[in-house]
């Protein structure tokens, strides 16, 4: 698990076949000393697995099924990434709990300077807005981030100059694509309420309503 608070922006050195997925080495600046073989790593919100350490950085494997579902098939060396290591027990959780498994992605739409903040607004297919609410927690590119506002087609954040300056937001553009990660506790919610089995002590509607959930 993560928090979506992003450590370190970190650069891809290279980029390798494996089968039919890929090996990405990563530059950066954590602490490599601290940092064992198997841990897992976010990296542009995907949990990714350290296979090795190298001069400077790590190495993970990524699979089929994250080069399809994420932005990470589309990487290529010189571009850089968010990175955050697992969350501990003991640390602070200040951000939201967040898996590091990709529901889609995105593309924004609009990035507009407000005041000393900014906004950026993202499309979005249904499957991923459903679970996107005002003033909610979702996950771009692995930042844990308030949703602004919603619409129709998608929703928009506000970005305080601290997350713009330190995540790669700051390199992002009308039309890119980012990596969501709706929050998981309204994933869990709705498989609970349209579980077909809700006789022997499942969460239904009115037992909602009896406790004041609605």
């Amino acid at each position: 698990m993560f928090t979506g608070l992003i450590e370190d922006v970190g650069k891809i050195k290279g980029i390798t076949r494996k089968g039919s997925g890929q090996v990405l080495s990563i530059d950066c600046g954590l602490p490599l000393e601290e940092i064992v073989l198997g841990e897992s790593i976010a990296v542009d919100g995907v949990c990714l697995t350290v296979t090795s350490l190298v001069s400077g950085g790590f190495t993970v494997d990524v699979s089929p099924e994250s080069l399809q579902r994420t932005t990470l098939g589309s990487k290529r060396p010189g571009h850089t990434v968010n990175l955050e290591r697992a969350l501990r027990l003991s640390d602070r959780l200040g951000g939201h709990l967040v898996s590091g498994h990709i529901d889609g992605t995105a593309v924004a739409a609009s990035i507009e300077p407000t005041g000393d903040f900014i906004l950026i607004a993202f499309t979005a297919p249904d499957t991923l807005l459903k679970y996107i609410i005002d003033k909610g927690s979702v996950a771009i590119d692995g930042i844990s981030l308030t949703v602004n506002e919603c619409t129709d087609r998608g929703f928009s954040v506000m970005i305080i100059p601290h997350t713009f300056a330190h995540t790669t937001l700051s390199t992002r553009k009308a039309g890119d694509r980012v990596n969501i990660e709706n929050d998981i506790i309204g994933k869990y919610v709705e498989k609970l309420l349209t579980t077909e089995d809700t006789k022997n002590g499942g969460i239904t509607r009115d037992f909602l309503e009896k406790f004041n959930f609605t």
